[in-house]
């Protein structure tokens, strides 16, 4: 079934856009493919996990995964009221875990997203 979630992007109050900045250091193949990605998650009610993943032992951070070539690719995301997913910033993944510092500025950035929102 569709839905229809809204994707933004996380910027800090200094104007910087974290995702914006990883998507641009992305080569054509990469970017088109985490944007079906993206596209995958805003229209599909349900989405598998190996798309899109709820970290355990987290502030509510979520995570998109794209696997392209031999890549893993990461983008950290947390939901605002309905069906609103705030993109905060990507990574290479270079191991099997998520990076804790990773998963920290998420959380910082939701923290700061909420409380500028107020």
């Amino acid at each position: 079934m569709a839905v229809d979630r809204d994707i933004i992007f996380y910027e800090s109050e200094t104007g910087k856009i974290p995702v914006k900045e990883f998507l641009d250091t992305q080569n054509l193949s990469v970017y088109k493919k985490i944007v079906w990605t993206l596209k995958l998650i805003k229209d599909n009610d349900f989405v598998p996990k190996s798309y899109f993943k709820k970290l355990e032992s987290t502030d509510g951070i979520w995570e998109i995964r794209i696997r392209y070539n031999t890549n893993a690719y990461r983008i950290f995301s947390f939901w605002d009221k309905g069906n609103l997913i705030v993109l905060t910033h990507g990574i290479i993944k270079k191991s099997q875990k998520t990076p804790v510092k990773e998963i920290k500025l998420a959380e910082k950035y939701k923290k700061d997203y909420f409380r500028r929102k107020k």
